[in-house]
């Protein structure tokens, strides 16, 4: 802490990369905030309290800015998937899912794992929303650690939400419509270039490598980083049949997961979906969540959280410290014509230092207008430079680059400090496995001309 404390300081007096003031002030709040997050030195309600203070006091962004989070659509997601979560432990629907599937994983540790992955994977198929699927997922996924064992805290429950959350979000880098950052480089590349990307080609160069085997690996870290055994309570029968409110709640959820799926023929943000489902959660009637279950068992300080999560990256996006830090490294990274291998390289590990300034949807924002005079300084084709931006927006060094993997700790009370090992030892696995791979399967498929 007390080294984000020191460099923290650099940035206001040094002003480093010749940043402006703001995007120094900005830079200093992001390193205190995500320390203290990180290390969780106060609670992380706390922590996000005072960035809101801090950040009114002395940022100089607008308090529209800094309190911009309370009105994203994340927040509203966030607040509904906590909703639904306490619907879908209340109803027992998430015992009764949890039974079914613990019949089939057992007591093997590594086809539980193994088990949360591949439904993540299912649903990134199915769902274009990240936000939505880990909303969905995550309150099945621990009604399914309860079943099998493993209590709160326990490193089983940690590698189940890990496992579903990171692996959904990973694959999802590899299907176009099922990430935002793949949207947004998809609408720039069009009106920046008119470079259209297919969701055929863009399925073959990503989903294989940078999908696939990337969630492999997850698999792989999370049952050496966090090893368990499901210890089962003694079998018990299955209700004979399904209660009211378990009905009532599968045909909101249902009716959910349609709107989720098709929200690129309706528009509705999977936000407001969620929201209204949990309208419809707190009604008096059918009564799937009471008033005393909403008062005891949402997670305000989740909400706090991700509010303060979001606020952080407006200021950040408000201040420019993104644009700039990426067109000093942009002019530093030294591309040349020829250089294949060096260049690719050089464009994965630009994408993601900006990835860790910006998150992951200001990853295309910042670096597509730039990629036609990166391609001219690399002599590689359009299309690939642009397509690099991928490996950066999905790898993590740490857990708050992506707000997915945030809701998917809070909806999962997982600490933060365990999802960021795994990102730490998940970026080095990228960068020594999946980028040699990744650069090998596009010279095969022709990319680099």
């Amino acid at each position: 802490m007390s080294c984000a404390v020191a460099c923290a300081l650099v940035l206001l007096v040094a002003q480093p990369f010749g940043v402006t003031p703001a995007a120094a002030k900005a830079a200093a709040l992001a390193v205190l905030s995500i320390a203290l997050w990180s290390t969780r030195v106060l609670p992380e309600h706390v922590t996000a309290i005072g960035f809101f203070l801090v950040a009114v006091l002395f940022s100089g962004a607008a308090p529209e800015v800094i309190f911009s989070g309370f009105n994203s659509a994340a927040f509203w997601l966030t607040f509904g998937g906590l909703v639904i979560g306490v619907a879908i432990n209340n109803t027992g629907l998430g015992q009764r899912l949890a039974y079914a599937i613990s019949a089939h994983v057992g007591s093997s540790y590594w086809r539980t794992i193994a088990g949360a992955a591949l439904i993540g994977i299912v649903l990134a198929v199915l769902m274009p929303s990240t936000m939505g699927r880990v909303v969905l997922l995550i309150p099945i996924v621990t009604a399914l650690a309860d079943e099998l064992g493993f209590a709160k805290g326990s490193r089983g429950r940690t590698g189940m939400v890990i496992a579903a959350g990171f692996s959904t979000y990973m694959v999802s880098a590899g299907i176009l419509p099922a990430n935002l950052p793949n949207v947004i480089l998809l609408g720039l590349s069009q009106s920046l270039y008119g470079l259209p990307i297919t969701y055929g080609s863009y399925l073959l160069l990503h989903f294989p490598v940078t999908g696939l085997l990337k969630v492999a690996i997850i698999v792989a870290l999370v049952l050496v980083m966090f090893p368990d055994r499901p210890r089962p309570a003694r079998r018990r029968e299955t209700p004979a049949a399904t209660t009211r409110g378990e009905h009532w709640l599968m045909l909101v959820l249902s009716l959910a997961i349609v709107l989720w799926a098709s929200d690129f023929v309706h528009h509705i943000s999977p936000a407001w979906v969620a929201l209204g489902a949990a309208i419809f959660c707190l009604l008096p009637r059918p009564g799937l969540v009471s008033p005393q279950a909403f008062n005891e068992r949402v997670n305000y300080g989740a909400l706090f959280f991700v509010a303060a999560f979001l606020g952080l990256a407006a200021v950040i996006a408000e201040s420019g410290l993104g644009t700039e830090i990426g067109t000093y490294l942009a002019g530093k990274i030294g591309l040349a014509p020829g250089a294949d291998w060096w260049n690719f390289v050089k464009l994965s590990v630009l994408s993601t230092m900006i990835c860790l300034v910006t998150t992951t949807a200001g990853v295309p924002a910042v670096l597509t207008p730039m990629a036609a005079k990166l391609a001219a300084a690399s002599g590689l084709p359009l299309m690939t430079v642009l397509m690099t931006q991928v490996f950066g927006f999905s790898t993590f060094l740490l857990p708050y680059q992506g707000a997915p993997l945030l809701v998917t700790l809070q909806l999962g009370e997982i600490r933060t400090r365990d999802a960021a090992r795994l990102c730490l030892a998940l970026a080095a696995a990228t960068f020594l496995i999946i980028l040699p791979l990744n650069f090998l399967w596009w010279r095969l498929l022709g990319y680099f001309g």
